[in-house]
This record gives C-alpha cells, sequence and structure tokens, in this order.
C-alpha cells in the first residue's frame, strides 16, 4: 500500500514499505517541518500568486513567515489551497505575513485568501498573524504596523516613575506619556449616589 500524505505533505510510512529508504524519506519530513517555520519572500506587484502545497516536496504554502513585496500595479491577492495531502485532508496551520509592498500613490488593496473565498485584506506595511482553518484565511486580530515599507511606525515614548510604589497601587498615565503610582478610590458608594438611588428607588 502507498504512503499516505499529511495536509503539510509530510510522508506517513505504513509498516513493510519503503524498504531501504525510511532514513532517506524521514530526513525529507524533517526538512518540510523546518520549511514550516520557515521564510520566504513573494513578489505580488504584476500578478496574483497561487501557493502550492506539495506532498513530499518543498513548497511556498508550508512557509510560516510570507514575505510580500513589489510595487503594486492592481489589486492583489496571495491565494492558499484549501486542501492537500494523499488522501485530500484540510490546510490547517498559522501565518506571519509581512506586508513591504509599495502602494504609495495607490489604494490598491492586498488580500490573503484560499481559493474561491473572501480571506483578509493586508493592511499597508503591517505585520499580521493569520491562519488557515481548512476553508479560508483569518485574521488572529494580532496586528501592528510600520510607517512605510522600511521603517517603524513611531512608537510612543514612556516616562515611568524612579521609585516603586506601595502595595496595591496601579500605573496611571496622564496622557502625555507620564506615568505615576495612583491609589485606587476606596470601595463602596460615594454619598451622591447613595442620595441619588434613595431618591429613584424610594
Amino acid at each position: 500500500m502507498p504512503s499516505n500524505y499529511n495536509s503539510m505533505g509530510m510522508e506517513l510510512m505504513i509498516t513493510g514499505e519503503n524498504a531501504g529508504t525510511w532514513g532517506a524519506k524521514t530526513n525529507t519530513n524533517l526538512d518540510l517541518i523546518q520549511e514550516g517555520w520557515g521564510y520566504l519572500a513573494i513578489d505580488v506587484a504584476a500578478s496574483d500568486v497561487t501557493l502550492v502545497m506539495s506532498s513530499g516536496a518543498s513548497s511556498n504554502a508550508r512557509n510560516f513567515i510570507i514575505e510580500l513585496t513589489g510595487t503594486l500595479a492592481g489589486n492583489r491577492a496571495l491565494i492558499c489551497p484549501k486542501q492537500a495531502g494523499s488522501p485530500a485532508a484540510n490546510i490547517e496551520k498559522g501565518f506571519l505575513v509581512i506586508d513591504k509592498t509599495n502602494r504609495s500613490g495607490s489604494n490598491f488593496s492586498l488580500t490573503f485568501k484560499t481559493t474561491g473565498e473572501t480571506g483578509v485584506l493586508i493592511p499597508a506595511n503591517s505585520n499580521i498573524f493569520c491562519y488557515h482553518n481548512g476553508t479560508d484565511i483569518f485574521t488572529s486580530g494580532m496586528l501592528s504596523t510600520r510607517g512605510s515599507a522600511a521603517t517603524l511606525a513611531a512608537q510612543p515614548t514612556y516616562t515611568i516613575p524612579s521609585a516603586d510604589g506601595t502595595t496595591g497601587q496601579y500605573l496611571k498615565t496622564d496622557g502625555s506619556g507620564a506615568l505615576t503610582f495612583a491609589t485606587l478610590p476606596a470601595a463602596g458608594i460615594s454619598t451622591g449616589v447613595a442620595i441619588a438611588m434613595a431618591i429613584v428607588f424610594g
């Protein structure tokens, strides 16, 4: 009976087969596992790009970190298959997508999706964690942005107190980056609230 391949394209060997080649096939599987945490740059400037998940071979859909590059000439899509392997099974994995495309002066969109689905929009100059659930690509909500394709966006600067606070205090901001230790108000109802409640509820 021939080997099966899971949805990440790794060979699942069966007892009694592949005599004398288990070592080589296991090494291939280990390489594919390593690729599953790897980095790949893809130019999406000229056209949509369809990823591939091949059984037993290096494939661009297996990489975890995908950096998108190029100056967009139109709306573009990065398309991942829904299934892979033999017998076919749903692909379920995460992706960290780093957008380094040039969209200055244009309103072109960039979408990451599976075949025939809507997927997610990749914000310009963003790093976004996405996941494939076997049907489509979804965002986890974890997103960071850069000021341009090559520079980090300005980050807020905070000034922290020079000495430790006391037990039960918390850090409070003045809205301009200065942090101080503050004490939570005492629990209970204020006199004003108590009077208002008495008027309303009798």
